[in-house]
């Protein structure tokens, strides 16, 4: 079987072992639908992710049966959010609005835009002083800071810049990224840590080193150098994506770490989706096509299973129940793998 009709089995695998006609949005287990988990929860930045990797789909094949799963999606969202987009976590507001934003770019429905627009005037006032700067990782604690609820608003600031040309939005990006290369990136590879002040107590959670974080600061830095055509920002994110290689790989076969499950386990998906982006922008820098390559690869010949599924170590089948988050990413990196062969 070819990368696309991989990825397409795996899409169909997600639909059908996670997708809930009741409520409309995404369960968190693949056997949710004959079995009452008791840790079911409502993960409502998981359910941004699926928004994202159904656009995958789309983008792949221009198939309207995506963009009628997306506007499903968009409402089981809102129902099950009270009315609303907005919420607690800075950081998910910012997954969803980039979801919805890309959306907008596929299909022109207002009703997307008009999502970004109203999520983007909440996260806005997340920044605050604490810490020198920085938006909060959520409203109750307005004095921790991290990159997952910053890049994130970063990479939204300059999409909207992109598309709409306010002058205001790049300036955001560009204090917003100012501020996470200068509080939580190594100054000596560009390795790039979670958060500050989690405890109170004004330190850096070095030992919190995450895919995710690397993915999303490399993502911001190529949204800025779209932006400005200023090569630092690209240099940047060509240094942190050999820290993932040096810090975070199997030396051996470039394979990216088992994170786990739960929030964890969409980390791998979210690097991989910009390690694509970096090859997109700078596809002279040969290091992100070969880490896609190589975890593609990998996944498909010795860690799919007979029922489309995806665990969280790439380099073998899933055992036991599968959760949303784990699924997710390994959708995103066939998906990502099947863009880069097309390029």
């Amino acid at each position: 079987m070819n990368a696309a009709a991989m990825a397409e089995q795996l899409q169909t695998t997600l639909h059908k072992l996670y997708w809930n006609p009741d409520t409309q949005i995404m369960n968190q287990w693949d056997d949710s639908l004959t079995v009452k988990r008791p840790d079911e929860n409502y993960y409502y930045w998981w359910q941004a992710h699926a928004a994202d990797v159904i656009l995958d789909g789309y983008a792949r094949t221009g198939n309207e049966a995506y963009s009628n799963r997306l506007e499903q999606l968009f409402h089981g969202i809102l129902r099950s959010n009270g009315g609303t987009f907005r919420h607690h976590y800075y950081d998910d507001m910012q997954w969803m609005a980039l979801a919805w934003l890309r959306a907008y770019d596929m299909t022109g429905a207002q009703m997307y835009r008009e999502s970004v627009a109203d999520l983007w005037e909440d996260i806005r006032d997340g920044w605050n002083e604490h810490m020198g700067g920085g938006i909060a990782w959520r409203k109750n604690q307005l004095d921790y800071k991290n990159t997952p609820a910053n890049a994130p608003a970063a990479i939204l600031a300059a999409r909207l810049f992109q598309r709409f040309g306010d002058e205001a939005d790049l300036a955001w990006a560009q204090k917003i990224y100012d501020w996470n290369k200068r509080t939580l990136t190594d100054s000596v590879d560009g390795f790039v840590w979670d958060g500050i002040n989690r405890l109170g107590d004004e330190n850096i959670d070095m030992d919190w080193q995450f895919t995710y974080c690397q993915g999303v600061f490399i993502g911001a830095g190529l949204e800025l150098y779209i932006c400005t055509g200023d090569s630092a920002y690209l240099e940047d994110a060509c240094r942190t994506a050999t820290a993932v290689k040096n810090r975070l790989c199997d030396t051996a076969a470039g394979m990216l770490p088992d994170e786990g499950i739960n929030d964890t386990g969409l980390f791998k998906g979210i690097l991989i989706r910009y390690l694509l982006k970096l090859v997109e922008t700078y596809p002279e820098f040969e290091l992100p096509a070969e880490l896609i390559e190589q975890n593609a690869i990998t996944l498909m010949e010795h860690g799919i299973d007979d029922k489309g599924r995806v665990g969280t170590d790439w380099r073998m089948p899933p055992e036991g129940s599968i959760q949303l988050s784990v699924m997710l990413s390994g959708v995103m990196l066939l998906e990502a793998y099947v863009s880069l062969r097309t390029k």
